[in-house]
């Protein structure tokens, strides 16, 4: 009983993160019908500069979680000033053109790694552990710290989808996402909102990788895995659909937990592909998605 609890726990703690990244993912798909591919980018960068920040915060005197603080807002600051520079010179002019955006994304998320490694160099780094000690929940196992960051990351992915679900603006990005023409002929400012659900789907990647700085090896390519396994899940849950989201990323990091527990985590990556190529065939739109 205690390994089914404990690899339960492991998928919760994995999905939350994947709940924020493919939350960006489709909430950008939604309101640009863009595909971004440099969205891994924007999880790295947040990652790195933390990496940066903290240690250099801390040979100042700052005692290490005031350092993370600091370091958690400096980082997602940064993110976004580049989210808000790409979008003006380069995703804006490519909103609804599915082709161009891909070719466009692609281009930059070569260029943005190429610019980390160059920038923060290649080499690995890790974080110093912020909370010590171990919590057990009905036999499974996790660490304090990892159940710190995932409680945070589910509060964050819950606001996020109450926003989107009942506030104004939520209401407009939806009403975008459904027709953007007719929201337009209601008087819904499109492109100031295309901005808004960019930004905040770039946020939702840099939430997510300045939450997993403190617990993985953070290298200039990180996002790129956490790439893959987003767009698996927003394929699998529907791309434009917030709740096809979470359920895709639960799916995939249950997969992820049990298929690596049980057989080998290159067999549960390829039950991933395996499982996106079945959906495709059944219901080409998602689990979730229309049509």
């Amino acid at each position: 009983m205690d390994i089914y609890v404990q690899l339960l726990v492991n998928s919760l703690q994995i999905g939350a993160v994947y709940v924020l990244f493919s939350l960006g993912l489709t909430l950008i798909f939604g309101v640009m019908r863009i595909v971004n591919f440099a969205h891994g980018e924007f999880f790295s960068l947040a990652a790195l500069l933390i990496a940066v920040a903290v240690p250099w915060l801390v040979d100042f005197g700052a005692p290490l979680p005031l350092a993370y603080g600091l370091a958690f807002v400096g980082g997602l600051c940064g993110v976004m000033i580049l989210g808000r520079i790409l979008y003006e010179f380069a995703f804006r002019r490519f909103q609804r053109d599915m082709i161009g955006s891909f070719v466009l994304s692609v281009g930059l998320a070569l260029l943005m790694q190429g610019l980390f490694i160059e920038i923060f160099t290649g080499a690995s780094r890790k974080l110093p552990t912020l909370i010590d000690g171990t919590v057990r929940i009905l036999g499974g196992a996790l660490t304090t710290q990892r159940l710190v960051l995932c409680v945070i990351a589910l509060l964050v992915a819950v606001a996020m989808y109450w926003a989107i679900a009942s506030t104004r603006l939520g209401k407009a990005l939806r009403a975008v996402s459904e027709d953007h023409e007719a929201a337009m002929l209601q008087g819904i400012p499109y492109r100031r909102i295309a901005m808004t659900g960019f930004l905040l789907g770039t946020l939702l990647a840099a939430v997510a990788g300045a939450l997993l700085a403190p617990v993985v090896v953070i290298g200039p390519v990180i996002g790129s895995a956490y790439l893959i396994k987003g767009f698996i899940a927003v394929v699998i849950g529907g791309l434009g659909s917030i709740p096809g989201a979470i359920i895709g990323s639960i799916l995939i990091a249950v997969i992820e937990s049990v298929g690596g527990y049980y057989f080998d985590p290159s067999l549960a990556t390829i039950a991933m592909f395996v499982i996106v190529m079945v959906v495709l065939l059944v219901r080409p739109a998602g689990i979730m998605g229309n049509g």
